[in-house]
């Protein structure tokens, strides 16, 4: 008997992990698992084209490079924040905050 093991993941030339011939990311099954503790069904349910076993194979796959992942996230958490912080006071936005309160008059 011989067996086989059909690849679930794939890993494009930037060493990004992608659910093979979707357009779907692992990292972004993990961050829906870790920010709202989704179940393999809860996934599956806000990704219904992908399969019960392409979420476990994406859940294990972070598993496994855990690490590396999470510092991927942690970095791209600190971008938004810096983008944020830099655009907090823009001219954009105080030129919408006169608006507003114009408009609260």
């Amino acid at each position: 008997m011989t067996a086989v093991i059909e690849s679930y993941i794939m890993i494009d030339a930037n060493s990004v992990a992608w659910v093979a011939d979707t357009r779907v990311k692992v990292i972004e099954i993990a961050l829906d698992k870790l920010a709202h503790g989704s179940s393999p069904e809860e996934l599956h349910f806000q990704y219904p084209h992908l399969s019960m076993a392409q979420i476990h194979h994406a859940l294990a796959y972070y598993y496994d490079h855990r690490e590396e992942l999470d510092d991927e996230i942690l970095r791209r958490l600190r971008e938004v924040n810096e983008l944020a912080a830099r655009q907090a006071d823009s001219p954009l936005r105080q030129k919408l905050r006169g608006l507003r309160l114009e408009n609260e008059r």
